[in-house]
């Protein structure tokens, strides 16, 4: 196993914060190109109503203007990294459109894995739950 510097996992961490702190950017902004490159060919999604959107679905809907971020403002963003696997947990205000009716700003749990895959991570499995 590979010994670690100092520091080194702290700026690993950072860097995920940042990574998914421009993914949701992205989301909200509707740069879908950009999106597509933060999110894995085989990325899944399960949404807070119990949905598993694919990559091309999720984003897909975005584009589309099915699905219409207006905000998403994260809180403090918990990291875990194991190699070239991380797991990210934060709670999250979101406003979002879906299918033209408006979702109330609620607050949810996020969940995200991400893995680096030749040399940059993307994210692959993400999963919202509302909180009551």
């Amino acid at each position: 196993m590979q010994e670690q510097h100092p520091g080194s996992e702290a700026a690993m961490q950072e860097q995920l914060r940042d990574i998914e702190r421009g993914r949701l950017r992205a989301l909200v902004d509707g740069d879908v190109a950009l999106a597509r490159t933060l999110h894995a060919d085989d990325f899944q999604l399960v949404t807070p109503i119990g949905s598993l959107l694919s990559r091309e679905e999720y984003l897909g809907a975005i584009a589309a203007g099915h699905m219409r971020y207006l905000s998403w403002e994260p809180g403090e963003i918990a990291v875990r990294v194991h190699g070239d696997a991380a797991v990210l947990r934060y709670q999250a205000q979101l406003e979002i459109h879906f299918a033209g009716q408006a979702v109330p700003r609620s607050r949810y749990w996020h969940i995200d894995s991400y893995e680096r895959r030749a040399g940059r991570w993307q994210a692959v499995w993400s999963q919202a739950t509302a909180i009551r």
